[in-house]
């Protein structure tokens, strides 16, 4: 008998993942694909768009195989990736250069310039932000200004999964719950802002056409049909953000919305949904429409397990990630006063600033390698908290789903729920954003009536962690803050002065 598939992509920094799923869930094949990431400046962050295709090829002809071999046949195909990347494409839909990453800190004069144009406050109520080095629409003001002649090609600009689906259908289409990292979205009407373009000069046509996350894009094109093996006229479903996407496949909906999640990834992400766009006044944490038809709330410390990852590239690179953690589980609270202030690559919430610099304090010759990685997993959590204060106002959040390569550990997540000061749950099953835009292209796959239905069906299962004293290390995290970048603001606990 044949088993009924849907097949979803998330587009990573590190690589191409490809799974298929069944209706119920259950996963039938998977594949995957790494391609490099250019730094050909310090905070430049780009990768080709042509090793994004040829990773497409590969992951699709690779599950494939996989399929055929289970005798399940894929009926839809969903997208997703990271947010906020630029592809500029000629008229003829080839890439003009690498694209900048969500993490690329390029921008900063673009950012100033889209603020002249338009008022903070004006642009906040508008769009759910305010301007920001990682979105999109500053690399386009980068690019103009910095490569006016590849600018003057630039026919279209499209986001990462966006170009997988351009690659797929031929058809320039993109969804909210990625538009809205653009920086240029009206998020109450979801399409973009003219008023906003024009202040800035920029022709609407450079951006593609906004359709909900379930829609179809456009149907595979006969050479990808070739190229892959899957079935000519499959439906490519819009999909989501890598965020939204995942926040789907926990089933995190505004319907239930005490429930949230927090990722301990490369980055540290809390996602919150939200009824309505309700975003915070300062734009200190992010407001994008979720792939469900709703909102939510995002707040991104740029460097978490990332951290991790730096400090055992660069110090330890002799020892496991493991052996790491298992060392700084025997130092107490406060890492024996040695503080972490993870700020490697700039941050983002709270403090939206990409000069600020991460550094270690207190050390003394008493402490070592336990103490400094302690002190680094405290710090992230430390981070989030800061972020957290912001949301808490605008959100119903009770409890969060944890996610990412952190969140394996019952040390550094019991940090960030006693940080947090929220009950936090490691899910028996931690499905991911190509999870989640398998399930958002289950409805044009005729498996499921809705979205709705979808999230519905959802009902994640684990253990609560025991969170951790954090009361010492909050309370230097603040301190070293203070004496390095400014004062700290006593209504919310977040620091100003940056």
């Amino acid at each position: 008998m044949t088993t009924e598939v849907t097949i979803g992509l998330d587009l990573g920094t590190s690589g191409l993942k490809g799974v298929a799923l069944t209706a119920a869930g259950e996963l039938v094949a998977q594949a995957s694909r790494s391609y490099p990431l250019l730094t050909p400046r310090p905070g430049w962050t780009e990768q080709r768009p042509q090793d994004w295709a040829q990773a497409l090829t590969g992951v699709l002809q690779d599950l494939m195989q996989k399929l055929n071999l289970a005798n399940a046949v894929p009926l839809a195909l969903g997208l997703s990736g990271q947010m906020h990347g630029a592809v500029f494409l000629d008229q003829h839909g080839e890439a003009l250069r690498p694209a900048p990453l969500w993490n690329d800190q390029r921008t900063a004069e673009a950012v100033g310039e889209i603020e002249r144009a338009i008022p903070r406050a004006d642009l906040i109520a508008r769009t759910g932000n305010r301007a920001v080095t990682g979105f999109q629409l500053p690399k386009l003001l980068w690019l103009r200004q910095a490569e006016p002649e590849v600018f003057a090609r630039t026919a279209q600009v499209l986001l990462p999964k966006d170009y997988l689906g351009f690659l797929l259908t031929g058809q320039f289409r993109t969804e909210p719950s990625d538009a809205s990292g653009v920086g240029a979205l009206n998020l109450a009407a979801k399409t973009w802002d003219q008023d906003v373009l024009y202040a800035l000069n920029l022709p609407p046509g450079l951006f593609p056409e906004v359709i909900n996350s379930w829609d179809v894009v456009g149907t595979l094109v006969p050479e990808m049909a070739h190229l892959t093996g899957l079935p000519l006229n499959l439906p490519v479903v819009a999909g989501g953000g890598d965020n939204a996407a995942a926040g789907i496949a926990l089933g995190l909906t505004a319907s239930r919305p005490a429930v949230g999640s927090v990722s301990l990834g490369t980055s540290g992400v809390l996602f919150v949904p939200l009824v309505g766009p309700t975003p915070d006044p300062e734009g200190r944490v992010h407001l994008f429409a979720h792939a469900d038809g709703s909102y939510h709330l995002l707040g991104v410390t740029l460097a978490c397990a990332g951290a991790l990852q730096w400090l055992r590239d660069k110090l330890a690179p002799e020892a496991s990630f493991q052996t790491l953690l298992t060392e700084a589980a025997g130092v107490p609270d406060g890492a024996d006063g040695v503080t972490f202030l993870p700020y490697l690559s700039g941050e983002r919430s709270p403090h939206m600033n990409p000069d600020l610099r991460g550094a270690w304090t207190g050390l003394s010759l008493a402490h070592g390698r336990p103490e400094m990685v302690r002190a680094l997993l405290e710090g992230t959590a430390c981070a989030l908290s800061d972020t957290y204060q912001v949301m808490r106002p605008l959100s119903a959040v009770t409890s969060l789903l944890a996610t990412g390569g952190g969140a394996k550990n019952d040390l550094w997540l019991g940090l960030a729920s006693g940080a947090l000061g929220l009950p936090v749950t490691h899910t028996a099953h931690e499905p991911g954003a190509a999870e989640g835009a398998a399930l958002l292209a289950l409805p044009a796959a005729g498996l499921v009536p809705s979205i709705r239905a979808v999230l519905e069906g959802i009902q994640p299962e684990g253990e609560t962690v025991v969170p951790l004293s954090m009361q010492r290390a909050q309370a230097q995290h603040h301190q070293q803050f203070r004496l390095l970048y400014g004062e700290q603001r006593a209504e919310t606990g977040v620091m100003t002065g940056v």
